[in-house]
């Protein structure tokens, strides 16, 4: 990671009750490829990013917030946002609004399998 971060949010951690359900949820819905890290304390699942953008993030074993509750991760989808939302329910999850238009283009909020909050975000 740079000494002098291009963004304020560099990081993020998603607990998972289940490493291998919550991996399969986010490849599925993200349509993404992630990797399973066990070198670290404990074992984490990695999201991938492009080398030096400034955000990336990992699921890791953990009590999640009670379901809605926690923040909200907002991810980028990279093909349409309604095929996304379809995805969800099938991966396990819960799509929790409708598409929200906003100037830099439009979101979701949705729960993965363990209730965390995440926003999917297109254009």
């Amino acid at each position: 990671m740079p000494d002098t971060p291009f963004n304020t949010a560099v990081w993020f951690e998603i607990p998972a009750s289940d490493l291998d359900a919550s991996k399969a949820f986010y490849e599925t819905a993200l349509k993404i490829t992630m990797t399973r890290d066990d070198n670290g304390p404990n074992p984490m699942v990695m999201f991938s990013s492009m080398e030096d953008s400034g955000v990336s993030g990992h699921l890791y074993p953990g009590k999640p917030a009670d379901a809605g509750g926690g923040n909200t991760i907002h991810l980028a989808v990279k093909d349409k946002l309604e095929d996304a939302m379809e995805r969800v329910p099938g991966a396990g999850g819960k799509v929790v609004s409708d598409i929200i238009p906003i100037p830099a283009g439009r979101f979701v909020y949705c729960e993965d399998p363990d209730g965390n909050s995440i926003g999917l975000f297109g254009n």
